[in-house]
């Protein structure tokens, strides 16, 4: 099996609990602040922690329908979580699973430091084009400045 991966890397100038606030409630904002991406976002098992499933259905300007994924990390006292998408379209038939690896930190300007990692763990030699990759970092870039857009208009959440 081989690993294609992106990184994403995003400056912020708000605090390190907020921004972990906001994508802590990534399955409720995601799909008020992009729905053309995130059409909704459905526990299907477990209470949020670690293990729980959940069902992601993408809205239009995805090319995919749907994607299943595991929480399989949260550690709130270092700001990182990790998940699994492990069965969907979104494998584009060519994936054994997507693996997400997040990190909010401080960073040197007192804002934050929001790096995410993302590991395409490919069934055999096929693997995500360039073009593929490029949409998707985009598609997370976006997604993350919206949550952040959506953490500053709502004080009194965030």
């Amino acid at each position: 099996m081989s690993t294609v991966s992106i990184e994403i890397e995003m400056v912020s100038p708000f605090s390190v609990e907020m921004i972990f606030k906001v994508f802590s409630d990534f399955d409720i904002v995601a799909p008020k602040v992009n729905p053309q991406v995130f059409k909704s976002i459905e526990t299907l098992e477990g209470n949020g922690g670690v293990g729980t499933i959940k069902l992601f259905t993408f809205g239009d300007d995805v090319p995919f329908v749907s994607g299943k994924h595991r929480i399989d990390e949260i550690d709130t006292s270092n700001f990182s979580y990790s998940y699994t998408f492990f069965e969907g379209d979104n494998l584009m038939g060519i994936l054994d699973s997507i693996t997400h690896h997040v990190n909010i930190e401080p960073s040197a300007d007192a804002g934050t430091l929001f790096k995410q990692r993302i590991i395409y763990n490919c069934k055999g030699d096929d693997k995500p084009s360039i073009e593929t990759l490029n949409f998707e970092r985009e598609l997370y870039e976006k997604t993350y400045k919206a949550l952040e857009a959506y953490a500053v208009a709502h004080p009194e959440t965030y």
